[in-house]
C-alpha cells in the first residue's frame, strides 16, 4: 500500500486530469462502435447491392491508406503556439466527429443507389479523416502528459476499461433501440448516442494538460526520409501490427452481429443477452489486469489469452449455433481471455515507439501512433467489406428496412445455404485471423522491464552504456 501511494505521488498527472482522459475514450470508442458494429448492417438495410456496399469500403480506405501516415507526419512536424502537441488536434476532431456520424447514418432513403453510395463515401472520408485526427494525438497524448512509465500503464489500461464502457453503452442503446422489440430507427438512435459520445469527449479539451512535451527535443525538420528509416528499424511495431492486421482484418463477427441474432437465433437482442452474461467476467478481468500487470508482462497475458480465445473460437464453430445452451457457456467464459486481449490490445504501441526511439534515435511517436490508427480503421474495412462479400457469395438477399422492426414485418426469410455463410461468417472466419495472427506474435519479443529502461534513456535520465547494459537482450 505504501509503495503504491509513493508511486503514485511521483504521477505528473491529477486525478481531474486523468478523470478527462478516460472520459474521451468513452466518447472515441461509441462512435468507434457505432461504426465498426452498426454501420454496414444499416448500410444491408438501405435497398444497396453488398458487394457495391463493400467495394465503396475499400475505395474509401485508399484514401485511408495516405491520410494515416500523412497525419502522422505533420503530428511529428507541426508545433502549435500554445506549446501543446495532441490537444489542438483534439479540439478540432471534437465536433467534426459526431456530425460525420450522423451524416452516415441519414442517407435519403427515396434516393437511387447511385446517389446512396456517393452519400455514404463522402461521409465515410469525412468520418475517417477526423476520427484519425483524434486518435493519433489521444494514444500518443499518454507520453506527453507523463513519463512515468507506471503512470503510464494506469492511464493506458483504465482507458482500455473506459473505452469498453463506451463500446457497451453504443452496443447496448444501439441494439435495443433498433431492434424489433421497439424499433427506433438508426438516424435517430445515432444522433442520440452522437450527443452522448461528444459530452464525454470534451473534458479532456478543456482541461487536459501535456507538462511532459519538450517541443525542443524534436527534429526541426522531419523528413519523408526519417520516417521511412524509423519504420523500417522498427521491427516490433511492424510484427505486432501485421499480426493485430491478421487478427482484426478477419474479424467478420462484429459486422454481421445483428444479422446472426435475429437470423440464427432468432432475436435481435440476443447478442445483448450474451453479452450481458459476460460482463462479469470480462469486468472481474479489467478490475485485477493493472495488478496482474504488475506481476506478469502484459505480452505474455496477451499472447496466452489470445491463444485460449481461438481455442474457445474453434468449438464454438464446430459445436454450431443450434445448440444455444452450449454456445452461451463457451461465449461466456471466453470472454474472460478475450476482454484480457481487448484490454492489452493498444498498450503495446507506447512501447514500440520508445524501442523505434532508442534503436534509431528519432522521436517519431507520431508515425507510431498513425500505424496504430491505421492499423484499426484499415482492419475494420476490410473486415466490413469482407463480410460484406462473404454474405453475396452465399446468396444473400438484399433488404430494404429502417429497422429490425420494419424487417421483422416484411417477414424477409433467407434461404438456408445463406445462413450457413452466415455462421461462417460470424465464427469461423474471426477464429482464423486468431491462429494467423498466433504466429507472428511468436516473434515479438519486447518486454516491460526492457521498455521502461529504454523510455529512461530516451528521456536522458541514463546513457545508451547504462542502458545496454541493463538491458535483458541485446536489440
Amino acid at each position: 500500500m505504501k509503495t503504491e501511494k509513493a508511486n503514485k505521488s511521483n504521477y505528473m498527472t491529477t486525478r481531474l486530469e486523468r478523470g478527462s482522459y478516460w472520459s474521451y475514450f468513452v466518447g472515441q470508442n461509441i462512435f468507434y462502435t457505432i461504426v465498426s458494429s452498426y454501420l454496414m448492417t444499416y448500410l444491408a438495410m438501405t435497398g444497396v447491392d453488398l458487394a457495391k456496399i463493400g467495394t465503396v469500403v475499400l475505395i474509401v480506405k485508399i484514401w485511408d491508406a495516405f491520410n494515416d501516415p500523412i497525419f502522422g507526419w505533420l503530428f511529428d512536424k507541426v508545433k502549435f503556439k500554445s506549446g501543446q502537441k495532441s490537444l489542438p488536434w483534439l479540439r478540432i476532431s471534437l465536433v467534426g466527429i459526431p456530425i460525420s456520424t450522423i451524416l452516415m447514418f441519414a442517407i435519403p432513403t427515396g434516393a437511387e443507389q447511385g446517389f446512396k453510395l456517393f452519400w455514404f463515401g463522402t461521409a465515410y472520408v469525412l468520418w475517417d479523416t477526423f476520427y484519425t485526427v483524434c486518435d493519433v494525438p489521444i494514444y500518443s497524448m499518454v507520453t506527453t502528459m507523463t513519463d512515468n512509465l507506471a503512470e503510464r500503464t494506469t492511464l493506458m489500461s483504465t482507458g482500455r476499461i473506459t473505452s469498453g464502457i463506451g463500446s457497451a453503452l453504443a452496443t447496448l442503446f444501439c441494439t435495443y433501440l433498433i431492434s424489433e422489440k421497439v424499433g427506433v430507427s438508426f438516424t435517430v438512435t445515432i444522433l442520440m448516442l452522437s450527443v452522448l459520445g461528444f459530452i464525454t469527449m470534451l473534458p479532456i479539451c478543456i482541461i487536459g494538460r501535456e507538462k511532459n512535451y519538450h517541443p525542443e527535443k524534436e527534429e526541426e525538420d522531419f523528413k519523408v526520409s526519417l520516417m521511412l528509416k524509423y519504420l523500417i528499424h522498427n521491427k516490433y511495431l511492424l510484427i505486432y501490427y501485421s499480426a493485430y492486421f491478421l487478427n482484426s482484418a478477419l474479424n467478420t463477427a462484429g459486422v454481421v452481429t445483428l444479422f446472426a441474432s435475429y437470423y440464427l437465433f432468432h432475436n435481435t437482442n440476443f447478442s445483448l443477452f450474451t453479452g450481458a452474461l459476460s460482463i462479469i467476467p470480462a469486468a472481474i478481468m479489467a478490475a485485477i489486469m493493472p495488478k496482474i500487470t504488475k506481476k506478469i508482462d502484459k505480452f505474455t497475458i496477451m499472447f496466452w489469452s489470445h491463444i485460449i480465445s481461438l481455442v474457445f473460437g474453434l468449438i464454438i464453430y464446430f459445436v454450431g449455433y443450434e445448440n444455444v445452451v452450449m454456445f452461451v457457456i463457451l461465449t461466456v467464459i471466453r470472454a474472460t481471455t478475450m476482454s484480457a486481449t481487448g484490454i492489452l490490445n493498444f498498450m503495446f504501441t507506447p512501447d514500440c515507439a520508445e524501442y523505434g526511439q532508442y534503436k534509431t534515435g528519432i522521436n517519431a511517436k507520431g508515425i507510431t501512433f498513425a500505424i496504430q490508427t491505421f492499423s484499426a480503421k484499415i482492419t475494420g474495412a476490410v473486415s466490413s467489406s469482407l463480410g460484406m462479400f462473404l454474405l453475396s457469395l452465399f446468396n444473400w438477399k438484399e433488404i430494404t428496412a429502417s429497422d429490425f422492426l420494419e424487417l421483422q414485418k416484411l417477414n424477409i426469410q433467407q434461404p438456408p445455404e445463406a445462413l450457413n455463410g452466415l455462421w461462417i461468417t460470424f465464427a469461423l472466419i474471426p477464429t482464423i485471423g486468431m491462429i494467423l495472427s498466433a504466429v507472428l506474435y511468436l516473434f515479438y519479443k519486447l518486454n516491460d522491464k526492457d521498455v521502461q529502461i529504454m523510455a529512461k534513456y530516451n528521456a536522458g535520465e541514463i546513457s545508451r552504456e547504462e542502458a545496454d547494459s541493463l538491458l535483458s537482450r541485446k536489440y
